[in-house]
């Protein structure tokens, strides 16, 4: 097998470096017993973008495994001395599953849209103390641009400006020059997501966000440019609308038992009432 899995590889060189229709099929690569591997399965089981000698390995080595877990389930299945039980098993999982997975959708498509902003409000207040910042918030404007892009001397003007000409001005510089524009004057952001951009890390974000109202950072590569409107700290209550998808997400936690167990009562005496349960006595 390992003499032979090279010369299979090399045909499949093409599914690691460049995937695509005509290069990707269902051609057989290995069978063992009546179950067959194809280009395809392979292809979805390899990552793009891969070198050559990353992809034969990849590729070579999910045919070894493919091929041994077909040999270990071939004698489990011979030797298996219970199969109903199993069979039973899988059947009781799939039930469970298909049950699961019909929950959700329903809770998703109807429970979600009973919950107002109105009740996210309400409950936003109600429960001013589960909401509490562990993080610094900020609002304000990102740039991220070539040390050798032109006019950067203007971008520090505009950026620290801020006013409607200047945020006009970026946004057109930026579609030619910027590699990240991020406005965000109007809603709060996880300082932490932004620092992700950055050439440094902070080991107190908070004393950053707090003595900054602009950082300008440079390496060989790019120019940052963070401008820090507003700010919140830790310990600080989270805006509402930063917290909106946690309320939402605890809301539907709260309702969701109730609505399963109304969904189950309606479904028992609909059935009832068109004769679709029958119960058998002595």
């Amino acid at each position: 097998m390992r003499l032979i899995f090279p010369l299979v590889i090399v045909s499949l060189l093409a599914v690691g470096c460049n995937r695509t229709a005509e290069n990707v099929d269902n051609t057989a690569v290995v069978r063992v017993g009546n179950q067959v591997l194809t280009r395809t399965e392979i292809a979805d089981n390899v990552p793009d973008g891969m070198t050559k000698e990353d992809s034969i390995l990849a590729s070579e080595h999910y045919i070894q495994l493919w091929v041994k877990d077909q040999l270990l389930y071939a004698i489990a299945s011979r030797n298996i001395e219970d199969k109903e039980k199993i069979d039973q098993l899988v059947e009781n999982y799939r039930k469970s599953l298909m049950v699961y997975q019909y929950q959700e959708q329903l809770i998703n498509e109807k429970l979600s849209k009973e919950i107002s902003e109105g009740d996210q409000k309400q409950f936003y207040e109600a429960n001013a103390d589960k909401f509490q910042l562990d993080r610094p918030l900020i609002k304000g404007m990102f740039l991220k641009i070539p040390v050798d892009a032109p006019q950067i001397s203007k971008v520090q003007g505009w950026y620290k400006s801020g006013s409607a000409s200047a945020i006009e001005n970026i946004e057109k510089y930026s579609i030619q020059n910027a590699v990240v524009y991020e406005y965000f004057f109007d809603r709060w952001v996880d300082f932490s997501e932004l620092t992700d951009n950055l050439p440094v890390k902070y080991e107190n974000p908070e004393t950053v966000v707090k003595n900054n109202k602009f950082i300008e950072l440079q390496d060989s590569t790019y120019c940052y440019f963070l401008n820090i409107r507003e700010y919140l700290l830790p310990g600080d209550q989270a805006p509402f609308e930063y917290s909106q998808p946690t309320i939402k997400e605890m809301l539907v936690n709260q309702r969701k038992m109730d609505f399963l167990k109304k969904l189950e009562d309606d479904l028992y005496q609909k059935a009832l009432d068109k004769g679709q349960i029958k119960f058998f006595t002595e």
